[in-house]
C-alpha cells in the first residue's frame, strides 16, 4: 500500500525515540508502525519508514493498531482528516508477515533453507542452525521430535523455533509443496528474517518461540538490503 504523500507530513529521521500516539509510550522505532496520510487523506502503513514525513507513530501491537482506528486517533495525530481502512490492524499484520515472507524466500535463495522432516534432522545434527520453522499445520508430535532432537544438539537456549505461517504461506515462499517443517541455517540472511519474524510475533501475540535477542546476536536488521 504505496502512497505520495501531502503536506501533512515532515521529515523525523533523527530521532532516536518516537511517542504511540495512543499509549503515549515512548520507544524506538523498531518497536513502533510508522503511519503517513496520503493526498487523499487515508492512512497507509509505513512499515519499512521510507516514505517521507514525520507522520504518526503506533506502537506495534495489533491491540494498540485496532484503538488507534477506533479513537480516530490519526486524525488528531495529523490534525487532518484521516480515514483509516475498516480493518487497518489487520492490514498490518497481513503487511507485516508479507515482508517477513520476502525474506525468507531470500533466506531459501542463498541456500540456508532445508524443507521436510528427514532433511531437517539431518541439519540438526548438523549443528550451526539458525532456527527451526514449524507450519501452524504441523502435528504436535512432529514438532516435538524435532525440538527433541535440536535442544539435545544445540542446548535449549540456542533453540530458536517459529510458528507464524501456514503451509500454503511457506510453500509460496519456498518454492516447494506442502512445507510443514523446516530449517534455517546461520547466516546474515537467517537473521534479517529473524528480526522480521519477531516483528510479526511481537505484532500479534503469535504462538511462536524467537527470544527478543535471538535475531540481534546473530545479525543487524540491515543485513540483507530491502
Amino acid at each position: 500500500m504505496e502512497a505520495v504523500l501531502g503536506a501533512h507530513s515532515r521529515p523525523d529521521r533523527g530521532l532516536s525515540e518516537r511517542t504511540c500516539a495512543v499509549t503515549g509510550q515512548k520507544g524506538p522505532p523498531d518497536a513502533m508502525i510508522h503511519f503517513c496520510l496520503s493526498p487523499e487523506s487515508l492512512v497507509v502503513p509505513d512499515l519499512r519508514r521510507k516514505l517521507p514525513g514525520r507522520g504518526v507513530w503506533v506502537l506495534a501491537r495489533r491491540s494498540v493498531v485496532a484503538e488507534a482506528a477506533r479513537r480516530q486517533v490519526f486524525s488528531r495525530g495529523f490534525k487532518a482528516k484521516a480515514v483509516a481502512p475498516e480493518d487497518l490492524a489487520g492490514l498490518v499484520e497481513g503487511l507485516l508477515q508479507e515482508e517477513a515472507l520476502q525474506f525468507l524466500s531470500i533466506v531459501n535463495k542463498a541456500g540456508l533453507v532445508v524443507a521436510g522432516a528427514a532433511k531437517v534432522e539431518t541439519a540438526i545434527r548438523a549443528g550451526r542452525l539458525a532456527a527451526l520453522i514449524h507450519a501452524r499445520e504441523a502435528s504436535g508430535d512432529g514438532v516435538a521430535k524435532l525440538e527433541r532432537l535440536a535442544r539435545a544438539r544445540l542446548g535449549p537456549s540456542n533453540l530458536t523455533q517459529i510458528k507464524l505461517f501456514s503451509s500454503s504461506q511457506l510453500d509460496l515462499a519456498l518454492g516447494r509443496s506442502n512445507v510443514i517443517h523446516a530449517a534455517l541455517g546461520e547466516g546474515e540472511a537467517s537473521a534479517a528474517f529473524l528480526l522480521r519474524a519477531q516483528r510479526v510475533t511481537a505484532y500479534c501475540g503469535a504462538d511462536a518461540e524467537i527470544p527478543m535477542d535471538a535475531a540481534q546476536n546473530r545479525g543487524g536488521e540491515d543485513a540483507v538490503p530491502d
